[in-house]
């Protein structure tokens, strides 16, 4: 019998006799399968002891043991399927058994796909259809009627299209056909319905099965009920689009909106406008009396704007307290002032929020497509300036924009990124205005100066620049750079042998943050400078504005051995009670005491004054000869200005400061 594994085995259970077909399946040759046992060449794993017991059996009863199917594991570690059969052999008396072993791996292979196949065609959360080649249901699983209605006997034999939604036209389920014809495959999101007609998203993967010939023979279709992806998906798009706080469209839903407003403002010739606005007065609401109540002051200013715009329009909420809104295909500009009016209004009536009864307003700027731009970005910004125009002209009402107020901005804008670039690549730079003892003459400081060298402007001097960068927020990295680039410079005198003190200015900012003292301690330590030989500038709007905290950080800059100086004293309104409080080194008189000749009584007072409070006395602005010569009849200390610049330069000390 080709193909069936045959040997014969002892009482002892040795073979004594073995074909080819059972030597391939033990992994041997018949002669070393002779003469070993066959529970070593093929064994039975856990069914060994009752293989055993079958051939015990058949030794004991001498009939046929019966037929069944094993997992074998040859000698050579190879696993097979086999139907065994054991015969007794009779040569008088019982002297052999003959086990006879059919290998039928690939037919329990091909049962477990089959199985397989059958419980997942069953047990798949998907609904699955399988049709004839004309397209009439002939099984359908269990998750069909799950997700449709609909019982295996309402669909057995009708037809695929039976699911249908309606939603898809012909046209396309052609195209769908047509893609199975050439590729056997199609997958799309469609629409299918349930037995009680509610219809529902689904995703369908569609699939022909084809015969030995090629010849369509079926069609497989798997169904999934995607409603809740898409309802999830909904809302994603939704959180995505929306202001978590007041629900209305954001920055995305609203650049989308624009977007096709403009495509239809464009088609119809018709004209649509923005409004950009700002809420007056929100910040100290939302500071003082917490986020909660600022919230549902949002909340309250959103539902007050919808109500002024018709539903083809859209009110959309930028962030903090800045709102856009979209009024589509206006009739003219007085159509945008009417709602701008009418939301100035709505926004300006009080707020009940709790205990709370609050007053806001609004500063509204607007900007007409096409005359004030043509496309999103411009329409935007040109509202977003025209916003700012209407605050800075008082708030609480609304202007349009125009090409004038543009510029101002463009240029203050254009300033402002010229400024932060010229941090970035190192375009400032310092000069030196010295600092003359009103006796000797000898050089006792330098006060430094921060100077632009523009790429385009050329150097500017700070009035030109310091504005923009305190409005930008901008003054204390660029005063962090000059006190750490003038501790650098003061080193390189020292270097040299010139024990100059370099005075550096403060800014209010500069004051204010909260890491001053590590920073002026870091310019010290990166330029090796001792602490004596650097002075910090303040003014007296500096010691009136800074609040409870200026003693504190007066007295660290001072623990740090820094000296301090006040600035234009005598302009401001520094009182001397105030003074003694502070441990201030120096006093500078005004430049304005000095101008058009000098205003002899302050300049005494203001001496004797730090005479008594031990203090040095430096003026600036000095100019002639005949004022050094009254500051020095008082007893000033110091000067500088026009005349010690001369000075320096005909006595050969201006370039120490180089």
């Amino acid at each position: 019998m080709p193909g069936v594994a045959v040997c014969s085995i002892d009482r002892a259970g040795i073979v004594r006799f073995c074909n080819q077909a059972c030597a391939r399946l033990c992994g041997v040759t018949p002669q070393q399968a002779i003469g070993r046992r066959l529970d070593e060449l093929l064994s039975r794993g856990e069914r060994e002891t009752e293989h055993a017991a079958l051939l015990e059996a058949v030794w004991q009863t001498g009939r046929n043991g019966p037929a069944g199917d094993w997992i074998v594991r040859a000698a050579d570690g190879r696993e097979h399927w086999v139907c065994s059969t054991k015969l007794p052999i009779f040569q008088g008396e019982l002297g052999q058994v003959f086990c006879m072993d059919v290998d039928i791996t690939a037919r329990k292979h091909a049962e477990r796909t089959l199985t397989l196949a059958a419980q997942v065609f069953e047990n798949s959360r998907d609904a699955i259809l399988l049709t004839d080649s004309q397209r009439r249901i002939i099984s359908v699983n269990r998750a069909y009627g799950g997700i449709t209605g609909f019982d295996d006997s309402e669909v057995l034999g009708r037809p695929l299209s039976l699911s249908r939604a309606g939603v898809e036209d012909e046209t396309f389920l052609r195209e769908v056909w047509n893609q199975i014809e050439v590729l056997d495959h199609w997958q799309g999101e469609t629409w299918s319905r349930r037995r009680d007609g509610e219809v529902f998203p689904a995703w369908l993967s569609l699939t022909a099965i084809r015969d030995g010939r090629g010849q369509v023979s079926n069609y497989m279709a798997i169904l999934s009920d995607i409603t809740e992806r898409k309802r999830n998906e909904e809302h994603t798009r939704h959180l995505a689009e929306h202001d978590f706080l007041t629900d209305l469209p954001n920055r995305v839903l609203l650049l989308d909106r624009l977007s096709l407003a403009l495509s239809t403002a464009r088609r119809k010739g018709s004209m649509l406008a923005i409004l950009f606005l700002d809420l007056d007065r929100f910040k100290p609401i939302n500071d003082t009396l917490g986020h909660l109540v600022g919230d549902a002051l949002l909340r309250e200013v959103a539902v007050r704007l919808l109500k002024c715009v018709r539903k083809v329009d859209t009110v959309s909420r930028q962030g903090g307290d800045e709102f856009v809104l979209i009024l589509a295909d206006i009739g003219g500009i007085d159509h945008a002032a009417h709602v701008a009016e009418a939301v100035r209004q709505a926004i300006g009536q009080p707020y009940r929020i709790g205990e709370h009864e609050l007053h806001i307003s609004a500063s509204i700027g607007v900007s007409i497509f096409p005359s004030d731009g043509d496309d999103i970005d411009t329409l935007i910004q040109n509202a977003d300036v025209a916003m700012y125009h209407a605050k800075a002209g008082g708030r609480d009402g609304f202007r349009f924009f125009s090409a004038a107020m543009n510029q101002r901005i463009v240029e203050r804008a254009t300033f402002e990124n010229g400024l932060r670039r010229a941090l970035d690549e190192q375009q400032f730079e310092l000069v030196f205005e010295p600092e003359l003892d009103v006796r000797s003459g000898a050089l006792v400081g330098a006060e430094a100066l921060v100077r632009w060298r523009h790429p385009e402007l050329g150097l500017l001097a700070p009035e030109r620049f310091l504005g923009v960068a305190e409005e930008a927020g901008l003054m204390v990295p660029i005063g962090n750079w000059v006190m750490r680039e003038a501790c650098r410079h003061a080193r390189a005198w020292h270097d040299d042998g010139h024990q100059v003190v370099v005075a550096v200015n403060l800014s209010l900012g500069q004051f204010l943050q909260r890491d001053l003292l590590q920073q002026v301690q870091a310019a010290l330590d990166e330029a090796g400078l001792a602490a004596r030989f650097l002075e910090l500038e303040l003014t007296e709007a500096i010691i009136m504005q800074g609040g409870a905290g200026v003693a504190d950080t007066l007295r660290g800059l001072r623990q740090l051995g820094v000296r301090l100086s006040l600035d234009d004293f005598g302009t401001g309104w520094s009182r001397l009670g105030q003074l003694k409080d502070y441990p201030i080194d120096k006093l500078k008189i005004a430049q304005d005491f000095l101008a058009g000749g000098f205003d002899a009584t302050v300049i005494r007072t203001i001496i004797a004054m730090a005479r008594s409070m031990d203090m040095t006395v430096i003026a600036e602005g000095v100019e002639t000869a005949e004022q050094l010569e009254f500051l020095r009849g008082q007893g000033c200390d110091q000067y500088q200005g026009y005349h010690a610049v001369a000075a320096a330069r005909a006595s050969g000390l201006a370039s120490v400061l180089h």
